[in-house]
């Protein structure tokens, strides 16, 4: 246990001056910072959305430039683009013959900017690489790099040109985190910092982690105990997803769809990561519900009902939190 503190501590130091070196470039976004450092930890995925301008992808690109060693690619999704633009294809040469030529999923850190904007058939390439961390192509499957993380972008659904996610894919983010506006006296540092017209060298990122790292932060938070009495916590919290009824939930009548059992295994987990960035070897239940919004909110589907009223997953898990008990 000593030894398991210890890496902690390390380890959350280190994701601590992660967190300051994308300050340089992010004004504000406190908790959006740390929940993408959440999921890198968690060896997940994350999905950000906002309105265009709010830093999505320059985020990302500052993230990618605190690790060394690791390679980064970006996917600009289009509607014109295709399966094998993301995966890549195999070619046939009069000299070399059949040989198979890589697409950009094969990186560590892959930023699928604007998501949305491409068909499903495109999204859907995508699937069995953030689930399996394996690509198919042709007759030959391919292992994708450690670590490997995607880190998407998109816009609302109610802008023009987008598409829906699948169900199926969006269920492989471990989070999805909504970006704001910012404040009225952290968008006066941003035009006197003018970081938009800034080249990502111009902001003097230095480099602090490095692939190996990062595996094994991942690897110290599998080994944060979880007791119990928090893991049935989740398990009721999930449950509530499903059956609002049982628990008292009013708003549960919007519900269509709960959550899967990914949800609970990933409620865990970043309730570990939670704790780990918390200096702590164990989970307590205020890990728990400080995660569950990032980590439910893609999982509950509402019915047309709800939608017309006008209610948000952020307010069935609201409910969820004020009403599910701890053992």
């Amino acid at each position: 246990m000593e030894e398991l503190s210890k890496k902690i501590k390390e380890y959350k130091n280190k994701l601590r001056e992660v967190k300051s070196e994308v300050q340089k470039g992010i004004v504000g976004q406190e908790e959006v910072i740390d929940s993408v450092l959440k999921c890198l930890a968690c060896n997940g995925h994350v999905l950000l959305e906002s309105v265009p301008g709010l830093a999505k992808t320059l985020l990302v690109r500052l993230l990618t430039e605190t690790i060394e060693g690791a390679k980064f690619q970006r996917i600009q999704f289009t509607p014109d683009l295709l399966p094998s633009d993301i995966t890549g294809t195999t070619v046939y040469e009069e000299v070399r013959g059949f040989y198979t030529v890589k697409g950009p999923i094969f990186a560590n850190f892959v930023l699928g900017d604007e998501i949305n904007r491409a068909p499903p058939k495109v999204q859907s390439a995508m699937l069995q690489a953030m689930e399996e961390r394996i690509v198919t192509i042709g007759k030959e499957t391919f292992t994708l790099p450690k670590p490997f993380a995607v880190l998407a972008t998109q816009n609302p659904l109610e802008q023009k040109g987008v598409y829906p996610l699948a169900l199926a894919q969006i269920d492989r983010f471990l989070f999805k985190v909504f970006i704001d506006y910012p404040e009225e006296d952290e968008e006066i540092l941003i035009l006197n910092q003018n970081t938009l017209v800034k080249t990502i060298q111009e902001f003097e990122i230095e480099k602090v982690l490095n692939p190996q790292t990062i595996i094994e932060i991942q690897e110290c938070v599998k080994q944060i105990k979880i007791s119990e009495e928090v893991k049935e916590y989740i398990i009721d919290i999930v449950d509530a997803t499903r059956y609002p009824s049982n628990y008292g939930i009013e708003e549960g009548r919007y519900v269509q769809w709960g959550a899967s059992p990914r949800a609970s295994i990933y409620l865990a987990l970043a309730a570990k990561a939670t704790a780990m960035m918390n200096n702590r070897t164990f989970v307590i239940p205020t890990d728990v519900r400080a995660i569950a919004h990032e980590v439910l909110r893609h999982r509950i589907v509402l019915n047309y009902e709800g939608k017309a009223r006008g209610i948000s997953a952020d307010n069935i898990v609201d409910s969820i939190i004020d009403n599910v008990p701890v053992r």
